[in-house]
């Protein structure tokens, strides 16, 4: 706030964060998704590839982010890179249910996005993503809300990743 010859100027904030940029990391993180399992299936160094995706996309440097996985349900709730990375490449003791959602492979991932709610430095986004798998071709739908901010170094990066694979729809509904 500036005080000048008894007048109050309040200084605008624009918002640091743009649609755009959530739609372009959307995007860039479906095809790294995809890149992941790509070098997986040439017998390549698939675990640097998806530590470097997540490093690229999270903000685990600047401390924890909010990570619950499509198909993860004894240990849901990751808080940490070794629980992100189990579940992207899966060979992690600590989680016996990951088998490597990132090594499938697929060979797309498509984004639709039902709203992007933009608040100051965080951005917060919902949808669905459908990931097609190389061999079967088939998409997977599967419901995700994120959350973005940008790092200190300027750069958008994911703080709440939640997704999960759609409700089935039950004929009854029982409870006691």
């Amino acid at each position: 706030m500036k005080v000048k010859a008894g007048k109050t100027k309040f200084k605008t904030t624009k918002k640091t964060i743009t649609k755009q940029e959530v739609l372009d990391k959307q995007k860039a993180w479906g095809e790294g998704i995809v890149a992941i399992g790509k070098v997986y299936s040439a017998g390549g160094d698939y675990k640097t590839a998806a530590k470097e995706h997540i490093k690229h996309f999270y903000n685990y440097q600047e401390g924890s982010v909010l990570f619950k996985p499509t198909l993860a349900a004894d240990k849901q709730f990751r808080r940490d890179f070794s629980g992100a990375l189990s579940y992207f490449i899966g060979g992690d003791e600590n989680y016996p249910e990951d088998h490597g959602f990132a090594i499938k492979p697929w060979c797309n991932v498509r984004w639709e996005t039902v709203g992007i709610k933009i608040i100051g430095n965080t951005a917060l986004t919902m949808g669905n993503y459908f990931f097609t798998s190389e061999s079967a071709k088939e998409e997977l739908k599967v419901e995700y809300s994120f959350a973005y901010t940008k790092n200190s170094r300027g750069e958008l990066k994911i703080i709440l990743h939640d997704s999960h694979l759609p409700c089935k729809h039950y004929e009854s509904h029982e409870y006691s």
